[in-house]
């Protein structure tokens, strides 16, 4: 076991921890756009920055590895101004119309705003994208105006469903996540079992008709086949109106083609 210190609590947890897993199991919830239990930790998003003790820089939770005397703080004035900072460069090429958003309700980058971004007085200049919204898909459409580039669905599609349809391209501003060629969803290799829809923290890949306002949750289990996939269906007026994946039953967050076309 390795002995650490998170915000003056002592804790042991077992070698090879994240900061992020030893921070969970004591209850505290990291932010965060990128992290998943089931992929390889990437970093990408920064949200979930700790301060070490006697380390100049801040390090990102999810990818650093816990060692024996460590002292963590995950809420200091250092990194609440880094998360802050995260959020306004997010928010400075992001379309500002969550009133309107078919996330609105159940976006990451709405919540973590709402906390870090209090009295918000914008420091940079809100250039948001003009990309065609690609709605060639039958079952969602894809946004990338509306995309922070987690890449956390280029990952669950390339690590989980194994199919690598969708990859980021160009850097800087212009980067962007597309199908190989810029081609649209419909004509890539894409499979449609909509991973990518239920992992994706903000509005950019949103399920078509899709309404999260208002709605409770209701888990039931798919009858399609004996396999027992666990779902949460997203109710409104009596009328199932989306559905998302459970984590950690059978399915582990994962959908099948099958239960998407039902």
């Amino acid at each position: 076991m390795v002995n650490i210190i998170i915000n003056d609590t002592k804790v042991s947890v077992k070698k090879g921890t994240t900061i992020f897993n030893a921070c969970k199991s004591i209850g505290i919830e990291l932010p965060n756009f990128c992290n998943d239990e089931r992929l390889n930790p990437s970093g990408l998003c920064r949200m979930c920055v700790v301060e070490i003790k006697g380390n100049k820089n801040l390090e990102v939770a999810c990818g650093k590895i816990v060692k024996e005397g460590m002292e963590i703080l995950t809420n200091s004035k250092r990194v609440q101004s880094a998360r802050k900072e995260i959020l306004e460069l997010m928010i400075s090429d992001h379309p500002l119309e969550c009133t309107i958003c078919a996330r609105s309700g159940s976006c990451k980058l709405q919540d973590y705003s709402s906390i870090y971004l209090n009295n918000f007085k914008p420091k940079y200049d809100n250039k948001p994208k003009k990309l065609p919204i690609d709605d060639s898909n039958p079952f969602f459409y894809y946004d990338s105006n509306k995309c922070i580039l987690c890449k956390k669905c280029v990952r669950v599609c390339e690590e989980l469903q194994e199919v690598s349809a969708i990859s980021s391209v160009d850097r800087g501003y212009e980067t962007e996540i597309t199908p190989f060629f810029r081609e649209n969803l419909n004509e890539s290799s894409c499979v449609s079992c909509g991973n990518c829809v239920s992992i994706c923290p903000v509005g950019a890949l949103v399920p078509k008709n899709a309404d999260f306002h208002n709605t409770k949750k209701v888990k039931t289990t798919c009858s399609y086949c004996g396999v027992g996939d666990q779902l949460e269906l997203q109710v409104k007026d009596d009328k199932v109106v989306g559905f998302q994946p459970v984590f950690g039953e059978v399915n582990d967050g994962l959908l099948c083609v099958i239960v998407v076309k039902l």
